[in-house]
């Protein structure tokens, strides 16, 4: 079986990748669990909250784009430390920002604006530097090194004060840039260190900006992805919240919210392995495991936050968000690998759009929670069943109309 070996050429941007995406992630979760007592200090309600939570949303959204653009033109490496820079930055100053609202949601929009160049970046460099019998797994990695940065926000930031997590956190990124100098890899290609494709990439120079937005089987990808962020937005801004102030959960119990991240993460890399042990066999096709780990990803999910939404016992209401969790992470190897299937010389692009596309919830996310429970009297029930609406009709976009043959 083919497998990605340590200290090659290949093994390092994965894991170079897979650390930048764990400081991208943890950053992201610092503030859901900080505001807990951010709110007792500066007395803000619901909706301001909600807007606060829902600014990093709004820079995430503007940048996918352009990450993917500036990846092309200004070459993936000098994106991604620029991203990663401004991003610690952004982390590092906030508690300096806290006391006017103004000014922190200044930053949490630029701290989104530098996360968003992220991700688009680091698929254009997969794209071209990860074998196709690799590519599930690598994805895996990725997204489970996001899964572990957010568990270890979620244990660590209760226990200390809020601004000392910003500070830790923030200080990450600068590490980062330190061991990008010192391993990513500056040979060029040569040899056995060539990638080998099973479809050869077609260059085509005669793509335009419709056909990213007019392609059924993108839509399907972005309908997926659209679906997932939703769920996952509400679990991440409003996880720290809803166990505190419904299932009565203390300072130190939030910590538990950790425990879905973990989860995510070791499905994340199960998936991962299962889907490319599928590909080896000769029965499965690659669309076929793509639509299947995001059925997984997706209608699991689905039932398992409706559930979720009627226990009211924070132990078992745990469980079902951590198997909500754990089977959203079979995405990874369903619709987002399938970019670069679709798309093996455009699937910085394609992410950018689908990205963008799937903010828009965490957009909405805060300030819709908020109405949402405010109007039912505090009630969270209508938020979870709508997730779950969403997911199950993402699920079915995506099974009815995806493709796993080169499109762009």
């Amino acid at each position: 079986m083919a497998r990605i070996r340590w200290f090659t050429r290949t093994s390092r941007i994965v894991a170079l990748c897979s650390f930048a995406n764990f400081i991208n992630s943890a950053d992201r979760v610092i503030m859901p669990i900080a505001i807990v007592p951010m709110t007792k200090v500066f007395g803000w309600n619901l909706h301001l909250q909600g807007w606060i939570l829902s600014a990093f949303a709004l820079g995430y959204f503007t940048s996918q784009i352009i990450g993917s653009f500036w990846a092309s033109k200004l070459g993936a490496k000098n994106v991604l430390i620029c991203s990663v820079l401004l991003w610690s930055i952004a982390t590092f100053i906030t508690p300096f920002l806290a006391g006017s609202v103004t000014a922190l949601v200044t930053c949490r929009i630029l701290l989104g604006f530098a996360e968003g160049l992220g991700l688009p970046t680091i698929f254009h460099l997969f794209a071209h530097s990860i074998p196709v019998e690799e590519r599930s797994r690598a994805f895996s990695y990725l997204l489970a090194s996001g899964s572990v940065g957010q568990t270890v926000a979620s244990i660590l930031c209760p226990h200390f004060a809020w601004e000392a997590c910003f500070f830790w956190f923030g200080s990450f990124g600068f590490c980062w840039l330190f061991l990008w100098y010192c391993f990513y890899p500056r040979d060029v290609f040569t040899g056995e260190e060539a990638i080998p494709l099973h479809m050869p990439k077609v260059v085509s120079h005669s793509i335009r900006w419709a056909d990213f937005i007019l392609s059924k089987p993108l839509w399907a990808i972005y309908a997926a992805h659209f679906a997932m962020n939703w769920s996952s937005y509400i679990i991440m801004n409003w996880l720290p919240t809803y166990m505190h102030t419904f299932l009565g959960a203390n300072a130190h119990s939030l910590s538990l919210t950790s425990v879905p991240y973990i989860v995510n993460s070791i499905f994340g890399i199960i998936s991962g392995h299962i889907a490319d042990g599928l590909l080896l066999n000769k029965s499965w096709s690659v669309l076929n495991v793509r639509r299947l780990m995001t059925c997984i990803g997706l209608v699991g999910p689905a039932l398992f936050l409706a559930m979720f939404g009627v226990v009211e016992h924070l132990f078992f209401a745990l469980i079902l968000v951590s198997i909500s969790m754990g089977l959203s992470a079979c995405n990874s190897a369903g619709h987002l690998s399938n970019h670069v299937d679709v798309a093996p010389n455009h699937a910085g692009t394609t992410f950018a759009v689908s990205n963008t596309i799937a903010t828009i919830p965490g957009i909405l996310c805060g300030h819709v929670t908020a109405s949402l429970v405010t109007m039912s009297d505090g009630k969270w029930l209508g938020v979870f069943l709508g997730a779950t609406f969403v997911n199950l009709t993402g699920a079915f976009i995506y099974f009815t109309n995806s493709v796993a043959t080169q499109i762009l």
